[in-house]
């Protein structure tokens, strides 16, 4: 842009820039025997060099900071919920103002002046090491069979207003070795558990739950909603069993799946995380079924899961 001749100004309002950071730019990497003229190799050159020259954090030059930072891990705060009151008692004062990540690379690269690593202990994951995690749009597709994202569900299903709209997941047990399957309801919050005594692959998924569907009549069998779990690669075979179809949340979105996800939370009293979940009878899971569907809801106005679910089956 400034070889076509545009002023810094016009260049900057362009890339979303503050013209001084343009003109100190050009400055620094314009080849002053070329009539000034801006050399970009030389630019991505000097700015790797600068790059990776060491750079001491704010928490190793600020022992007051660093003190309050590890006085809120210790009160179990969140790094995100420690940077926002960082933000908000002295809006005034950015050089006191840190981002979360700043905290977490303090907690977890160790650098000198950093924070101790023990002080992983403190937040809720608890993990001693930092765990790598893709993108949401990076991530490989699952299925052989294309699958139907949740946006695409017919508008009804999100009116809460018939039977049949299901939502499924897994309970996982220690190491992720064991599982026991869910099933919920959109609008009654009626919910089937069944055990996986062999294993959670899709085909030991299939039959149980097909089975399960069997049970129910046709108009309480609309639609399945699920997360894109590789225990889900068959489900083209599910969904003759719903007149609407299977629908899957976008990866790394657990809201899409809402009712599913509050029900799990609610069945983690019963199947707590980091035990054998194999070890459940089916009579037990059946005794937790009809607890929680026997149970009144605030959302259902005080009526029982149990109660709605034959309420809408009969009409």
């Amino acid at each position: 842009m400034r070889g076509r001749g545009l002023g810094i100004r016009e260049i900057a309002g362009l890339l979303g820039r503050v013209p001084s950071t343009v003109s100190r730019e050009l400055r620094r990497n314009s080849r002053p025997h070329d009539y000034g003229r801006y050399d970009p190799d030389l630019a991505h050159h000097r700015g790797r060099e600068r790059a990776g020259r060491p750079r001491r954090s704010k928490l190793s030059t600020d022992p007051d900071l660093k003190a309050e930072v590890q006085d809120k891990l210790n009160l179990e705060w969140s790094p995100e919920q420690i940077a926002a009151h960082l933000r908000s008692r002295r809006p005034d004062r950015p050089e006191r103002h840190l981002r979360h990540e700043t905290v977490y690379r303090a907690l977890y690269q160790g650098a000198k002046g950093g924070l101790s690593r023990t002080l992983t202990r403190k937040l809720r994951t608890g993990r001693p090491l930092r765990k790598q995690r893709r993108r949401s749009d990076q991530r490989m597709p699952r299925f052989v069979a294309p699958a139907v994202l949740t946006d695409r569900r017919p508008p009804v299903i999100e009116l809460r207003e018939r039977l049949g709209d299901w939502e499924g997941d897994l309970v996982v047990g220690a190491r992720s070795q064991s599982a026991v399957a869910t099933l919920v309801d959109r609008r009654t919050r009626y919910l089937h558990l069944f055990p996986l005594p062999d294993g959670h692959s899709a085909g030991q998924l299939r039959d149980p739950l097909i089975a399960t569907l069997r049970t129910l009549p046709e108009r309480a069998r609309r639609s399945l909603s699920w997360d894109q779990g590789s225990e889900m690669s068959r489900h083209h075979e599910l969904a003759p069993y719903f007149t609407d179809g299977t629908f899957f949340a976008r990866p790394g979105s657990p809201w899409e799946r809402g009712t599913n996800e509050n029900t799990n939370g609610l069945i983690r009293q019963y199947l707590p995380k980091r035990t054998n979940l194999s070890l459940h009878t089916t009579d037990e899971l059946r005794a937790i079924e009809r607890r929680l569907n026997n149970r009144p809801r605030k959302t259902l106005s005080w009526q029982t899961s149990a109660q709605a679910f034959a309420a809408a089956l009969s009409l």
